[in-house]
């Protein structure tokens, strides 16, 4: 005890050498038992939404009343319950909409359990079930918020991941190949760039590097960006490739060469140097060979196979456009966020996931 009567704690110094390996085990067990709690709560909520939602929709269906009963609803839930939130004439018709949307069993399990509610707002706009549950997957696997769920949707993900042409399967292992082919798009979207005609690679790559995290965004998960015009000395010549990336679950670097013209065969030369090279001066032992990416204007797609044939090296062609080639709906455009606050999000990651507001979690609309 102290002379003010308060115990002593004692100093770091005096702790065993196992003491560092205990703190980060008791650490991690209290953050994942706050995470649990905090997606039992949300999975709660939901189940009790889908359960509003079904007792009005069976209620509809079977007494054909029309939206001043839901307006009625609202008015009387909240005098009801006047400490709760979330029972506004537009969220009851969401909870609705939940039912009309899931079953029962599916709205309890992964992913679905895990979603925020403006998640599932989100997840309404798309008319097919499998694709719901397919940016679900992905939203609860890769942690994205409603804003760049949203984002994925409106650039139709689902349509171009996996989609480059690429000679993976003839230089890659099958675990590997079909791991790296899902890492591709066809075509990456840049629509953060605006619609600027850019007609130079460095304008292009100065582009990207600018908005550095929405380009991982639109790269996908795994990438981590080592450098640009990452310089390559080969017998006392310098070379210097567009764009290095390390990728982590493949274990490898990535080579990402732009161009702002047409795909031409001896685009993927020049690429295929580059990979070899770091592959001897970058790549550590354990690193597995390099893959590399070239991306173009445009392209023709049998083009790019006949000369992927050639290429020893595993190697990605794809396009990249600055704007989508779908129209925005307007009510999914309005869920879309600026540039300019996406980047602010991405920039602070996505600590705050499981708290209340934040992303959504626990603070459903009045």
């Amino acid at each position: 005890m102290s002379e003010t009567g308060f115990p002593v704690v004692p100093g770091k110094g005096l702790m065993p050498n196992w003491y560092g390996g205990l703190l980060d085990e008791v650490s991690g067990r209290i953050q994942s038992g706050r995470q649990r709690a905090v997606h039992a709560v949300n999975s709660g909520l939901l189940l009790t939404y889908w359960e509003v939602g079904n007792a009005i929709l069976e209620r509809q269906s079977s007494e054909g009343w029309g939206a001043k009963v839901i307006d009625r609803l609202s008015t009387d839930l909240k005098q009801r319950f006047p400490e709760a939130r979330g029972f506004s004439p537009t969220n009851l018709k969401n909870m609705r909409r939940l039912a009309e949307t899931w079953s029962h069993e599916a709205i309890g399990q992964v992913p679905l359990a895990q979603l925020p509610w403006y998640h599932h707002l989100t997840l309404f706009k798309l008319k097919d079930s499998a694709t719901r549950l397919w940016y679900a997957n992905l939203a609860v696997e890769q942690g994205w918020s409603r804003d760049v769920l949203a984002l994925q949707i409106e650039s139709r993900l689902h349509e171009r991941e996996g989609q480059a042409i690429t000679n993976f399967r003839k230089t890659l292992s099958a675990a590997d190949s079909d791991l790296a082919q899902q890492m591709t798009r066809d075509p990456y979207i840049f629509d953060f760039l605006g619609q600027t005609d850019l007609r130079r690679e460095s304008e292009l790559e100065s582009g990207l590097v600018a908005h550095m995290s929405r380009f991982l965004l639109e790269l996908g998960q795994g990438f981590a960006f080592v450098g640009q015009q990452q310089r390559l000395v080969i017998d006392g010549q310098e070379f210097f490739c567009d764009l290095l990336f390390y990728h982590v679950r493949l274990r490898r670097y990535v080579v990402i060469e732009l161009k702002a013209t047409e795909f031409k065969p001896e685009y993927l030369g020049q690429l295929g140097m580059y990979q070899v090279a770091v592959d001897d001066l970058l790549a550590g032992e354990h690193d597995e060979p390099t893959l590399g990416l070239l991306l173009c204007r445009t392209k023709s797609d049998t083009v790019a196979e006949y000369a992927l044939r050639a290429q020893s090296t595993p190697t990605g062609v794809a396009e990249w456009q600055t704007k989508l080639t779908t129209e925005l709906s307007a009510e999914l455009a309005a869920n879309l966020p600026s540039v300019e606050e996406l980047e602010a999000e991405l920039a602070v990651g996505f600590e705050g996931r499981g708290e209340s507001n934040g992303n959504g979690w626990l603070d459903p609309d009045d």
